[in-house]
Formats: C-alpha cells, sequence, structure tokens
C-alpha cells in the first residue's frame, strides 16, 4: 500500500531515525464541499458575549493599578503569562494536538496544569477544534475560519454558536490518542476546578503570600490581565497570522509569516511554514529565532524530559519553496 504523506509525516523527527507514533488527522482535506445554499443564521452567545467585556473592563482596570505594583508583581506576571501560553503552545497545540514531540510525564502533568492556567478549554477540546481547523482550514468547518473576517477569527467565533459543519467534522475526527491519555482525560474531568485554582487562585494569592502584594492587584494584574493578554496573543495566530505577512512556503494557503505575532504568541506566528509542515515540533524553519516554544522543548530535550521531535529536512523546505512559495524567501 502507498504511504500517504500524513502518515510520513507521522513518522519523521529530527535524528532522521523514524519512529512510529499514531496518525493525527492535521492534514489539510481538499474533498471537503461547503453546502450549497444559504449560509444557517448567526446565533448570538449571549453568555459569551457578557463573560468576554466584563473580562476585557477588568484587564482594563488592571492596566490603572500597573503603578500601584511591586517589581516582584510585574515579573510574576511575566512567569505567568510564559507559563500559560507554553500550557497552550508547548502543551495544548504542539503535544497533543500535533503529536509533533513526546513528553514524558512529569512533563505532561506540568503542561497540562499551565494549559488549565491559560483557561482557553480543556487539552482535549483544544486539540480536537485545532485538528479540525487543520483539516478544513479557511471553510465552513474551520471554527475560527478566517474568511469570515478579524473580528470573526479572532474573538468573534466564541461568541456565536458553531457552524454546523465544524461540530459535524469534530465528531468525525479519530480522538483516540486524546481518550487514551490519562493526562487529559484527568484534566479534562477536573477543568472547572483547575481553572480557578491555577488561572485564578495561584496568580492572586502567591504576590499576596509571599511579598504581600495586594489581593486586588494581585487579581486584576498576575490574573485578568495577564489571562486576556495570553487569550488575545493566541487568537491573533487565528486572525492576524492568516491575514498579513509572506507565504515563502505555499501561496495557495491563507496562512502567513508574521514575526510579530510570533513574539507576542512565543513561537506561533510562523504561520504558513505551519500549515504547510504541521508536523513540525517548532513551526518554523529558524529554530528558537523568535520561538520561546522551541526553546523550551529543546530545553526539555536536553532534560531528558522530551524526544522524539519531529522535523522537516531542508531539502523538503527548499523544494517546497520553490514548487508552491510566493518567492519571499529569495530575499530573507
Amino acid at each position: 500500500m502507498t504511504e500517504t504523506t500524513s502518515q510520513r509525516a507521522g513518522r519523521q523527527h529530527s535524528g532522521g531515525v523514524m519512529a512510529e507514533t499514531p496518525a493525527v488527522e492535521d492534514v489539510f482535506d481538499d474533498t471537503y464541499e461547503e453546502k450549497a445554499g444559504p449560509k444557517p443564521a448567526r446565533k448570538l452567545v449571549w453568555r459569551n458575549i457578557t463573560l468576554m467585556t466584563l473580562l476585557h473592563v477588568g484587564a482594563l482596570y488592571g492596566l490603572f493599578l500597573i503603578p500601584s505594583a511591586s517589581m516582584l508583581t510585574y515579573a510574576w506576571t511575566l512567569v505567568c503569562f510564559l507559563i500559560s501560553a507554553l500550557g497552550v503552545t508547548a502543551g495544548a497545540h504542539r503535544l497533543w494536538s500535533h503529536r509533533s514531540y513526546k513528553a514524558s510525564s512529569p512533563l505532561r502533568v506540568f503542561l497540562a496544569l499551565a494549559n488549565s492556567m491559560a483557561f482557553q478549554n480543556d487539552i482535549y477540546e483544544w486539540a480536537r477544534d485545532h485538528r479540525v481547523h487543520h483539516k478544513y482550514s479557511e471553510t465552513d468547518a474551520d471554527p475560527h475560519n478566517a474568511k469570515r473576517g478579524f473580528f470573526f477569527s479572532h474573538i468573534g467565533w466564541l461568541l456565536v454558536r458553531k457552524h454546523p459543519d465544524v461540530i459535524e467534522k469534530g465528531q468525525k475526527l479519530d480522538l483516540m490518542d486524546l481518550k487514551a491519555d490519562r493526562v487529559v482525560m484527568f484534566q479534562r474531568r477536573h477543568y472547572k476546578l483547575s481553572v480557578v485554582i491555577f488561572c485564578f487562585l495561584v496568580p492572586m494569592l502567591v504576590p499576596w503570600y509571599f511579598w504581600g502584594e495586594s489581593l486586588v492587584v494581585g487579581y486584576f494584574l498576575p490574573g485578568l490581565l495577564r489571562y486576556t493578554l495570553v487569550l488575545n496573543a493566541t487568537w491573533l495566530v487565528n486572525s492576524a497570522a492568516h491575514m498579513w505577512g509572506n507565504r515563502p512556503y505555499d501561496q495557495t494557503i491563507n496562512p502567513r509569516e508574521n514575526p510579530l505575532v510570533a513574539f507576542s504568541a512565543i513561537g506561533e506566528g510562523f504561520h504558513n511554514y505551519h500549515h504547510t509542515f504541521p508536523f513540525d515540533y517548532s513551526t518554523s524553519e529558524f529554530g528558537c529565532r523568535l520561538n520561546l516554544t522551541t526553546a523550551f522543548i529543546d530545553l526539555m530535550c536536553l532534560l531528558g524530559l522530551a524526544t522524539d521531535c519531529k522535523r522537516v529536512s531542508k531539502d523538503t523546505i527548499s523544494a517546497r519553496k520553490q514548487r508552491t512559495g510566493d518567492g519571499s524567501h529569495k530575499s530573507g
């Protein structure tokens, strides 16, 4: 039987040695066709609209509290930002959505806790929606279809009911690897409690207990403001990185290389590369450049906590640039 592209991708990693891993449905399906006729009516989810409005108002209030915070609180806010961002980038995204590397049990537990600190749906739901996004990118079956505009792909998709095709395609994905993962399913069972503890209580109570910061500052700075910044950094990958930037690897798709998004989302803005080679653990051909997540995974490999990082060969990257790129690599 001829091996498919996704099967080959699932067996290749940086060392040039092939290692069998479960197939992941993250390769674009060009056989999907959007249904003819009028689009379903847009149904607002007022609960989400209210909560997101209150969250961003709270984050704005947090900005006014910055002058009253101590330097230790600034540092703690940055630490919480990085931990929660890694819970999305190194955890829900690169480890669990794409299976682009393997992580030891201690690292998996850390990333699951960090993911709860990020509060962007549990790992199982995040990975399911992300695989649907890759498989049906920029179609009705894409949860945050960028063809529906910046606002929709950034935050609007969370404020309305999902398109029926998103639900239908999500239900048809093979997610047995996630269901068999004890860390993923434990987090899913206890997700609400873990969010209360790690997204809100820990960021607020640590500065109060250890260096006497006020609970108000602790709640609004490392709590709400940090949480809101991580959310918007993640959303920029869905919106800005699908609209602005060059396409050196595949000019036939919308995702772009966007350095500003790469900086804010600690490495997730090299999006044309990522959608061209979704199985690459670095999501970029440039290693750790503007890519703290790759640096983190490399450190975990050095410590023996991560292994089998999948990588695309330089020859494959060069050939793909020549074949489908927009030519921008020639000047870079």
